[in-house]
């Protein structure tokens, strides 16, 4: 199965959704950056890997700039070497434009998994025969005030209709990429791994969050997220 097929699948059933305030944007870079994800997936995209990585959702400076999940853009320039072309959409936050490439702002979290992986691994195809980074959400949500708003905080009826298409798309994705396991980056993720696949799917887990945002993660992510990994059976 072509997984970019899945893909265009969940982009256009997210994109059907509706948010009501306090969102007042939603990105899909499933739709406009999709020419770099292609990329991603044809690199990084290698069936029954011993771990699918799961995050929520894009954040402003990576996945919504690049299209790559934690896709920090020097992280997907530089070493997944993914860059092509973004195509803003016409309707953009006006503190939070898609610039693409071009981004200077750096997101936190990706800096460190990409980071982290370009140190462990020697190349991104190493990386790729041990994990596959993904998303469990694909879309951005953003308050008028810039401030990034994450889809467990939506009003119930929203987060009902989101979890509904994300929910069966991670189960085709898990199906169609046949990993060992799935692990949560973060709690919010594995939760949603647990909602989505139940007992039937594969074996799920946990590691830390990178976030700026977690005083535990500011204080040495990586070397937590390895012994996390090491524990889970991952890493040697």
């Amino acid at each position: 199965m072509d997984p970019m097929s899945l893909v265009d699948e969940l982009a256009a059933a997210v994109d059907a959704l509706t948010f009501a305030p306090p969102v007042t944007s939603v990105y899909n870079p499933l739709i406009y950056a999709r020419a770099p994800l292609k990329r991603y997936f044809q690199r990084m995209w290698s069936t029954k890997p011993p771990a699918l990585l799961l995050g929520m959702n894009p954040g402003p400076w990576g996945m919504a700039q690049t299209g790559v999940p934690f896709g920090e853009v020097s992280s997907a320039r530089d070493w997944l070497d993914v860059e092509a072309t973004v195509v803003p959409p016409q309707d953009q936050h006006p503190k939070r434009p898609i610039q693409g490439f071009a981004c200077e702002r750096r997101e936190v979290s990706g800096a460190r998994l990409w980071g982290w992986a370009q140190e462990r691994f020697a190349s991104p195809e190493d990386f790729a025969k041990r994990f596959f980074v993904w998303n469990w959400c694909p879309l951005a949500f953003l308050e008028e005030s810039g401030r990034n708003r994450t889809p467990d905080k939506l009003p119930a009826d929203e987060r009902a209709a989101l979890q509904a298409v994300c929910d069966a798309s991670l189960v085709r994705m898990v199906e169609a990429l046949q990993p060992g396991a799935v692990i949560g980056i973060g709690r919010v993720a594995e939760g949603a791994a647990k909602r989505a696949l139940g007992s039937d799917g594969p074996p799920i887990g946990t590691i830390l969050h990178p976030s700026p945002a977690s005083p535990i993660a500011n204080r040495g992510w990586a070397p937590q997220a390895e012994k996390q990994l090491k524990t889970l059976g991952l890493l040697n």
